[in-house]
Formats: structure tokens, C-alpha cells, sequence
């Protein structure tokens, strides 16, 4: 089939176009999008997951030439759909060795289809730094020798006015360059691919950004019924509470105080749950003293992003945030409560490009084994790595991306560095990913979420928060295991098919999948049901773990710290309480029609039209 009939066999949400390019060899091609794959995955995580796993060894070396890193987006990035404005970073995760998929929003992913792409597929490694400039079908690998070493804001910067003042970028800071395996892909300088380690497999292919400008209009099969489906989900989220109110108010640092309030709230690397100083470095402390103006991304109503600044001359700078996940990464869990540093140290992560959930954790694990005298006094050189030292925190961002001193070895994540002390189970991490701002002893679903998120510890794939702590989409006891299997793998299931549309996850506070089937519908042309959707999202969850364990992942793997499962909370709301995951465990592989070893059965891949062997 020629390219330009596979691209009229798209009725609309697609551009029918995947753009590959070959560091290696300095080639350039477009191809096809396949239809049915398509409608078999929808888009952005499920539809380049699928393409990688087709096209990746589950052996490669992630930070190889042979893995691949794939820019994609769904069918509704870059539409007027609410919240289209999210792109996928796919490839192998050098973080943790299982696939991986890091999530940002902002507008690099629009503007990449606006260019005429549905997904860049990024292949070999450039003998030396290179940029892509991406302009309709202008395609171009340039040299990057200048903007190597540059932070993500001056490489922005310099970007644009060698290509165009419009153009939006996605790049990599120093934690990348240097390999950091909790480095990020960075895009509109605050944006953030975060998670896996992405930022690392762009560096190890010594590309250090693609610049995209476009100018080309993203088509939808039905305007009428879209518009009808777009303006009933826009009132929906302007009804939803936490869609209207408390995250345009106070961003989703609005969390803090009430995590923290229900005894949840990590602190000291999860010594505790409780955070005395959790007020001020909350959404509302937030609000009240950096606050500039509120943001948002592409078609977003909501605009939960915070501009910031701060005027403190010890931590001055200006940008975005900090976000919940990185007011407790680089505040609660370092014991740190000064809002100024927390800020400042958010800030470098955006600069340097490093996942603040990630890094802050790292460092609160080098706090503890400091704080336990396992820590040799001569490694850590000039860094204080004492529980709520601000300046220590700042100070150790820094050596993290540039891998100085103890930041060499921090940069590797928490895992690798507390193993090397002879002390891993103070990494408070799932595959060696660390885990985000809910202690699961709080809340047990967020357990067996961690325990089993394919990406490795992640909060996002299941939220159970939603009912367990907000009472959404219906109150439930965050203190018993009881249901919690049944709530996780729906919840997983449907955030795969979400994660694959190019809406943000945040339609979910207001929107329910059966929301999302006439927005798909009429943008794709695809007679999409609930069910197919269900259907969708389960293949997905399968296909990702298909792939972990041919990459030798097992029932061992969906564990959790011994501190979570062994250690009672000391004190506040969950005070007692501990992680009771092998009931839930095995719950889940049994709703998953899988075996007990964690592998899907052949009835079950044959069920979802996954290949058997």
C-alpha cells in the first residue's frame, strides 16, 4: 500500500505518519502508520510500547546503540480534545530493564503532529552530538557540539534562534548527557518525560534535543459529533472538584496537606508517614508565597502548572512548580521544609533534567545510610546528606547531573547506590524505580499498584488515592487489602487506554473511559465501544508484560521494600499498619487470568489477540 493511500485510509486523529531516523547511518525515512495497529492500541503508550516490543530485544543493553527511544503521541494530541497534550517517551528503561514509558504534557507533543507525525522512532547512536530539526518534512540531523553541556533552558534557547522562534523543543540537560539513569527528557524547559530513565537513552545516542515546528492541521472523522463530545467533557471537568477547584487553585501540591493529614505522607526516606513541617511546603504555603501565575498545556482548562519565582537570595530563581511529587521528593522525604529550597532544588531538576521523584528519593536514601553511619565520611567529600539539610539537597541535585563526587555513584538511582553500601532494602524502590509520595502502609492499593506496575514503582498506572483518600470515584477503606486487587487492575486497564489517547490522566478526577469513547470515536472514525476500550487497555497491560518477563522479570519482581511489608507505620493515621501484599498478589494474577508465577497464560493472550509463545 503506498503511503499516501494508508494516509487517506485515516479518516482522522492520526496523520497516518511515523517519521524514523537512524543516528547511525544519518538516515531519514517516513513510513506508514499500520491502520489496524492503530485501532488495536490507540496511540501513544500502548501503540509505541507494541512497536518497540516488536522492534527491541528484551536483552538489549538499554544505553546500547541496538535499544530505541520512539517521541509519540495519540489520536488526540494536538486536538481540541481537553487536555490533548500529551506525548509518550518509549524504549527500554535503563533504570530498571523492563520496557519503559515516561508521560509529559506541555505542547513539543502537539507540535510534533503538527509537523505531520504520529511518532519519531529514534534509532542508533550519532558518532557525536547531534540535534533533530523537524518542519513539515524538512528533516535534519545537525551538529550539537555548542549546546552540549547546556542546561535544558539555554539549550531551548539557543535551539530557536537557529531554527525557529516558534518552534517547541524537547532536549536533554547534563544528567542526561552523563547518563544518569534517573535523568528526564525535558520539553517547553518546565515540561518533563520523567520517569525510566528516557533522558539517559537519549543521551547514551548523543542526541541532544529534537526541535519541531509545524504547520499542519490534525483532522478529526466527525467535527460535529467531536465538538458535541469535546464541550460535554469540558463541563464534566468543570464540575469535578478537584478538576475546577483544587488543582487550578493550588496545583497538585494541594495534596500535601491532605496526605499528610491521613498519614501517608513519606517521610525520612518512609521512616515515617507523618511530616511535621508538611504545611509549609504545601500547595496553599505555595500559593502564598512563589506563586507568579497558574499554567497549563496545550487545550487544557484545568492549568495545574504553577509559575513561580523566588526573591530569597540564598535560592533565587524562577520557573515551574514544584509539583506534589516534587514538593515531597526534594522536601518531605529529605525532611527538608524550606519552600524556598524545595523550589530552588525543583528548579535544577528542570535545568539539569533529572526526575525529581527519583533523585530526592536517591538522596533520602543517602541520608538514611549517612543518618545509620554507613556512609563512609570520606565519600561525602562537601555534601551534607543529613535528613532536612536544604542546602545539602540543593547542592546534591547538582552533583547528581554533573556526576561529581558522590553524585557519580547517586546519579545511578537509589537502588544501585544502597546496594553498593551493602544495604539495598533502603531503597524504598519497586525494579529499582523509586517509589512516589504515598506510603502504601496508608493506603493498600498503592501497594500492589507499585508491586506491579510494569515501568517499575509508579502511581500513576492504578491511582488508587483516588478512592482510597478522595473518595473518588467512591469512598473506599484505604486500610484494608479487601477489593483492592479487583480496584487495581480495572484502574490499570483503563489508565493504559488513557495513557494511549493523548489526554492527560487528570481527565480521570472528572471523566470516566465511558467519557472517552465518543471523543475517540468521532476524532478517529473507529466505531469504538466501552468495552473495546477495556479490552484495549487490558491488551496493552499484557503486552508490557510480556515483554518484562522475556526480559527475566518474575513474581519476584512485584515485591515491595521490606520496610513497607515489615515495618509498622510509627505513628498517625495509619499508625500500626503495615502491607499485607501476597493475598493481594495473588488476587490480582488470578483476575488477570494469569498464572502464579506472573506470567499471562496462552488462553489469555489468545482472549486479548496477543501472539503466544
Amino acid at each position: 500500500m503506498s503511503l499516501k493511500v494508508q494516509q487517506e485510509s485515516f479518516r482522522g486523529g492520526y496523520t497516518g505518519k511515523l517519521l524514523r531516523v537512524n543516528l547511525t547511518s544519518g538516515a531519514t525515512q517516513v513510513e506508514p502508520l499500520d491502520q489496524q495497529l492503530a485501532r488495536d492500541y490507540v496511540g501513544g503508550r500502548g501503540l509505541f510500547s507494541k512497536i518497540l516490543s516488536d522492534e527491541v530485544s528484551p536483552d538489549v543493553d538499554p544505553l546500547s546503540p541496538d535499544n530505541k527511544l520512539i517521541f509519540g503521541t495519540g489520536p488526540l494530541t494536538a486536538t481540541a480534545a481537553p487536555t490533548g497534550a500529551r506525548w509518550v517517551a518509549v524504549c527500554k528503561s535503563p533504570l530498571t530493564g523492563t520496557i519503559g514509558c515516561a508521560n509529559s504534557g506541555g505542547y513539543f507533543g502537539p507540535e510534533l503532529k503538527f509537523a505531520g507525525y504520529d511518532a519519531l522512532i529514534v534509532e542508533g547512536k550519532a558518532k557525536s552530538p547531534v540535534y533533530l530539526w523537524i518542519k513539515n518534512e524538512q528533516v535534519e540531523i545537525r551538529p550539537a557540539e555548542h549546546v552540549w553541556g547546556k542546561s535544558v533552558h539555554d539549550t531551548e534557547d539557543a535551539l530557536k534562534v537557529e531554527t525557529d522562534s516558534d518552534a517547541k523543543v524537547a532536549c536533554i540537560g547534563p544528567a542526561g548527557e552523563n547518563l544518569s539513569r534517573i535523568s528526564a527528557i525535558m520539553n517547553d524547559k518546565h515540561r518533563a518525560a520523567g520517569r525510566c530513565g528516557v533522558g539517559a537513552v537519549m543521551g547514551s545516542k548523543n542526541l541532544k534535543a529534537v526541535v519541531a515546528r509545524g504547520s499542519l492541521p490534525v483532522r478529526v472523522a466527525d467535527g460535529v459529533a467531536f465538538k458535541e463530545a469535546v464541550f460535554a467533557a469540558l463541563a464534566k471537568i468543570a464540575a469535578a472538584d478537584a478538576t475546577a477547584s483544587m488543582l487550578p487553585t493550588y496545583g497538585t501540591a494541594g495534596l500535601v496537606n491532605v496526605i499528610n493529614a491521613h498519614g501517608l505522607f513519606p517521610t525520612h526516606n518512609f521512616q515515617e508517614g507523618v511530616f511535621d513541617h508538611a504545611n509549609d511546603i504545601s500547595g496553599e504555603a505555595i500559593r502564598e508565597k512563589v506563586l507568579v501565575r497558574n499554567k497549563g498545556c496545550f487545550a487544557c482548562s484545568i492549568a495545574c502548572g504553577r509559575s513561580s519565582k523566588v526573591s530569597d537570595p540564598e535560592f533565587r530563581g524562577h520557573g515551574e512548580g514544584p509539583e506534589y511529587e516534587n514538593s515531597w521528593g526534594l522536601g518531605g522525604t529529605t525532611g527538608v521544609s524550606d519552600l524556598n529550597a524545595v523550589t530552588k532544588a525543583n528548579y535544577l531538576c528542570n535545568e539539569l533534567g533529572l526526575d525529581p521523584i527519583s533523585a530526592g528519593s536517591t538522596i533520602a536514601c543517602a541520608m538514611e545510610l549517612n543518618q545509620r553511619g554507613l556512609l563512609p565520611k570520606e565519600k561525602l567529600g562537601d555534601l551534607d546528606l543529613t535528613f532536612g539539610s536544604a542546602h545539602g539537597v540543593v547542592e546534591a541535585v547538582k552533583a547528581i547531573a554533573y556526576r561529581q563526587g558522590l553524585g557519580d555513584e547517586l546519579a545511578e538511582g537509589s537502588y544501585r547506590f544502597a546496594e553498593k553500601y551493602g544495604h539495598p532494602e533502603l531503597s524504598i524502590s519497586v525494579k529499582k524505580q523509586e517509589l512516589a509520595a504515598y506510603d502504601p502502609r496508608g493506603a493498600k492499593g498503592m501497594g500492589l499498584t507499585y508491586a506491579t506496575s510494569n515501568r517499575g514503582a509508579c502511581h500513576l498506572k492504578s491511582y488508587t488515592i483516588a478512592p482510597e483518600i478522595l473518595g473518588a470515584p467512591e469512598p473506599i477503606d484505604p486500610l484494608t487489602e479487601e477489593g483492592k486487587a479487583q480496584w487495581v487492575k480495572t484502574m490499570q486497564d483503563n489508565v493504559s487506554t488513557v495513557d494511549s489517547t493523548g489526554m492527560c490522566l487528570f481527565i480521570t478526577f472528572a471523566m470516566t473511559l465511558e467519557d472517552v469513547v465518543p471523543l475517540l470515536k468521532a476524532a478517529t472514525g473507529f466505531d469504538y465501544t466501552l468495552e473495546e476500550l477495556v479490552r484495549i487497555g487490558e491488551r496493552i497491560w499484557n503486552l508490557e508484560r510480556i515483554y518484562n518477563n522475556k526480559a527475566d522479570f518474575t513474581r519476584k519482581d512485584d515485591s515491595l521494600p521490606p520496610r513497607l511489608t515489615g515495618e509498622p507505620m510509627p505513628a498517625g493515621a495509619a499508625k500500626g499498619q503495615v502491607v499485607n501484599l501476597e493475598k493481594m498478589l495473588e488476587e490480582w494474577y488470578q483476575l488477570r487470568g494469569w498464572d502464579q508465577e506472573g506470567n499471562p497464560t496462552a488462553d489469555k493472550l489468545a482472549e486479548l489477540g496477543l501472539a503466544v509463545g
